[in-house]
């Protein structure tokens, strides 16, 4: 069989396996090949599908950041979000359904310089994931979340989870959902988030924006992007296709700065707020357990960043 290869330079060609060196962008045919797995290309997500723009938002907010891309960790759980992490060429891990945070909170904690990044799905994080969710924005771990909300289990057959909002179609809900959605941003907000924020597949320039801010931002920050599913959401709920689910975030996204997130529910095919919700600022996990132990051990006190000898 012949080995297929990908262009690296004009009149090149290199062998599909071959990682590329990282040399200066303009040796590359595609301006974000330093960040992406070639090799692993086509990706699997339908035709339509917003997680490619998130990733595209990702790799241009982390460009943004000027973050050292060496120190830049990537966790995944299940689902089609979750192989974004096995897309990107950083350090990066596709964890078990549901374990995306506490795989994170290890490498936080076991290795304080790094910037560590969670990118899944609504299912993944916030169903089989939530008790996680919850007590890491509680201690205020010092962890970027990004939450592609497609509004229902997409890999696994469409079925209604925890924010298909409430009279949607979904495989198990041929007549609708009835069951109450999670409002995301107001869960993250309760917890004890300190930077959270929403927009849509559609809001490219201002999530990218968002997420090179939530990357510098100390703490929990939580980023919520609405993405339903072109396959099996939209067309169960005749939304049209993905260019039509674009229209319907240009007509119904409301950009409302500083909203209230318990007045923030979406509804069935109904307006949606967006927008930078929450920046507030309190210490992180490894901060309040420092101070905390310096108070009440004195002398004795070792920081956490300082090895044992």
């Amino acid at each position: 069989m012949t080995e297929v290869a990908t262009q690296s330079k004009k009149g090149e060609t290199k062998p599909k396996n071959e990682k590329p060196k990282a040399v200066l962008r303009d040796d590359y045919e595609h301006p974000m090949e330093i960040y992406l797995r070639i090799e692993r290309f086509p990706h699997i997500w339908c035709a339509t599908c917003g997680i490619g723009t998130v990733l595209t938002a990702f790799i241009s907010g982390l460009e943004k950041s000027k973050l050292d891309i060496e120190k830049v960790t990537v966790v995944s759980g299940i689902g089609c979000t979750g192989r974004t992490a096995g897309y990107l060429r950083l350090d990066s891990f596709h964890t078990t359904h549901g374990r995306a945070i506490p795989f994170a909170t290890g490498l936080a904690l076991g290795n304080p310089k790094l910037k560590v990044v969670v990118i899944s799905g609504d299912g993944d994080l916030t169903a089989i994931g939530g008790n996680h969710f919850i007590h890491a924005a509680r201690r205020n771990l010092d962890l970027t979340i990004i939450c592609v909300n497609n509004f229902n289990y997409a890999m696994t057959g469409g079925q209604a989870g925890p924010t298909t909002p409430m009279e949607a179609i979904a495989s198990t809900a041929p007549y609708g959902c009835y069951e109450y959605p999670f409002n995301l941003p107001f869960l993250a907000e309760s917890s004890g988030a300190v930077f959270v924020a929403r927009w849509t597949a559609l809001h490219i320039r201002r999530l990218t924006n968002t997420i090179a801010e939530a990357l510098l931002k100390p703490g929990f920050s939580f980023i919520e992007v609405i993405c339903p599913c072109a396959t099996l959401y939209a067309r169960r709920n005749r939304l049209g296709d993905g260019l039509d689910l674009m229209r319907f975030y240009h007509d119904n996204a409301i950009i409302k700065h500083g909203a209230n997130t318990r007045e923030v529910d979406i509804e069935y095919q109904k307006q949606i707020i967006v927008g930078k919700f929450v920046d507030i600022d309190k210490p992180t996990f490894l901060q309040q357990r420092d101070r905390f132990l310096k108070n009440k051990l004195g002398n004795q006190f070792i920081p956490y960043k300082e090895p044992v000898s």
